[in-house]
């Protein structure tokens, strides 16, 4: 399971962005969270610098520092080459306008670097144009007690054109602001507040190469886009990342919100009611948000839930599709469906589990992930006749999302077996009153489908009135 923390408010429920730290093998990386109308990116806070928006172009590279070195008395380091140039890697020149690509610690071995560049302070001219920024990525910081290191550098771009920079190359400086101590942020702020001219002085360091080839963190978030089957889970039309993320290739994991769960206080423990989870629909991953604060939480939960929301209809309109005149486990048509949060028989209060309810024109049903097959449709952990069942007031919602109010109901339904009830927990207001009118009107409706009804005792009542329930309390 990865979790990751937002750090900063957007707008409206959609188009929505912010910075979060993601919680990956037990360490937080800061990401970029961008929420679009059907996905939320997490981008890692790895990334070209962002200074940008400037593109390529070199001048006067490799040249003995002046000005950013030895204005702090630093002493100027060997270029790597009697030009004044450092020697690119293996002795070759990179292709300076090379097609889409980057540079990484795996395609750039240590062993391919001169000896003359290592350890060696070197100072170059970075000139950045229209698009594309410095074109590199950066790890490291004062917080992970480690330089800030070029960890990646996107070909055809403005460091790549300078053909002297090099992944593991340590930034100790940027037109004279020392870096050495700086944290990861103040890196980044000081390559965006560094202009069109940029003067890095730079120092290659082998021994962190295992470092730079460390895989993203977005990258170990174990969420796997389901194959398009019953409906297109995996489908995305927008990637609010635009067309800044084909220019400069991203560490990112994109997460179709389609039949996602958007819950609190369910996988992970909140006392400061600062989380919410993104639940897979195939219900084997979650992603766990945490803000600076429960408001920025309830900001967030209410932008995502409001999007996944927004695609029920498109979802419910794809399994029609694809199930056919077949129906779903032996009824019509689908009239509503959604996640809600279950209460697990026998356990503590605060134990829920996720449930996606189908509501049909005569049945209930409940399974325990989103089915992705046709035939899983027909499968369902239970199946209860509307006809059968009542709707229930819970009392108050003990472990609710939202302190202090009640979005919890019940439902009871006879069966041979005795009456079996469950305990069903909503996310908002809105959808507390959604379920509650369907599975009511649900009701109502099944029982006019009925002409007859046989009792225990062999009477008959052909009167549709007489099918109808009236013990429902329904609320909202």
């Amino acid at each position: 399971m990865a979790v990751a923390a937002a750090a900063a408010a957007g707008g409206r429920a959609q188009q929505r962005s912010g910075w979060l730290e993601v919680l990956v093998r037990d360490r937080w990386h800061k990401v970029l969270a961008n929420l679009g109308d059907d996905a939320l990116v997490l981008s890692c806070e790895e990334r070209a610098d962002g200074a940008a928006h400037n593109g390529v172009g070199a001048s006067g590279n490799g040249a003995p520092c002046r000005g950013a070195a030895a204005a702090r008395g630093s002493q100027p380091g060997a270029a790597g080459n009697p030009g004044g140039a450092a020697e690119p890697p293996g002795g070759g020149s990179p292709k300076a306008g090379g097609g889409p690509g980057v540079r990484t610690a795996f395609t750039e071995l240590p062993e391919q670097v001169p000896d003359a560049i290592s350890n060696k302070k070197r100072c170059v001219k970075v000139q950045k144009q229209e698009l594309g920024g410095l074109g590199i990525s950066i790890k490291g910081g004062k917080e992970n007690k480690m330089p800030i290191l070029i960890s990646k550098i996107f070909k055809g771009l403005a460091a790549d054109q300078t053909q002297a920079l090099y992944v593991g190359d340590a930034i100790l400086a940027v037109n004279g602001t020392d870096l050495r101590d700086a944290t990861h942020d103040e890196a980044v702020q000081a390559l965006k507040r560094a202009g069109k001219e940029v003067l890095l002085e730079v120092k290659y360091m082998r021994e962190a190469t295992p470092y730079v080839k460390k895989g993203s963190p977005v990258s170990e978030i174990g969420w796997e886009t389901p194959p398009p089957e019953s409906p297109r889970l995996g489908g995305v039309s927008f990637d609010p990342l635009s067309q800044l993320s084909l220019t400069i290739q991203r560490d990112k994991k994109t997460i179709p919100l389609k039949m996602c769960y958007v819950t609190r206080n369910m996988a992970v423990s909140d006392p400061e009611n600062r989380l919410l989870e993104v639940h897979s629909p195939d219900a084997k991953h979650t992603v766990v948000l945490r803000s600076k604060d429960s408001a920025t939480a309830q900001a967030w939960f209410n932008a995502i839930h409001s999007s996944v929301s927004d695609l029920i209809p498109r979802v419910i309109s794809e399994v029609k599709d694809q199930l056919g005149k077949s129906g779903i486990a032996g009824s019509r048509e689908i009239r509503h469906l959604g996640w809600l949060a279950e209460k697990v028989p026998g356990e503590n209060e605060k134990r829920w589990k996720p449930a996606l309810v189908v509501l049909t024109e005569k049945d209930l049903l409940i399974y325990d992930s989103m089915p992705r097959m046709k035939e899983a449709w027909f499968s369902p952990l239970h199946t209860y006749p509307l006809l059968a069942t009542r709707l229930v007031h819970s009392g108050p919602g003990k472990g609710s999302p939202q302190s202090g109010v009640d979005l919890s109901f019940a439902t009871r339904t006879g069966t041979k077996q005795g009456i079996e009830t469950h305990l069903f927990r909503t996310e908002t207001s809105r959808d507390l009153s959604l379920w509650t009118r369907n599975i009511v009107q649900g009701c109502h409706n099944s029982a006019e489908l009925i002409t007859e009804i046989t009792t225990s005792t062999g009477s008959s009542f052909l009167s549709k009135a007489n099918c109808v329930h009236h013990s429902f309390i329904p609320f909202s």
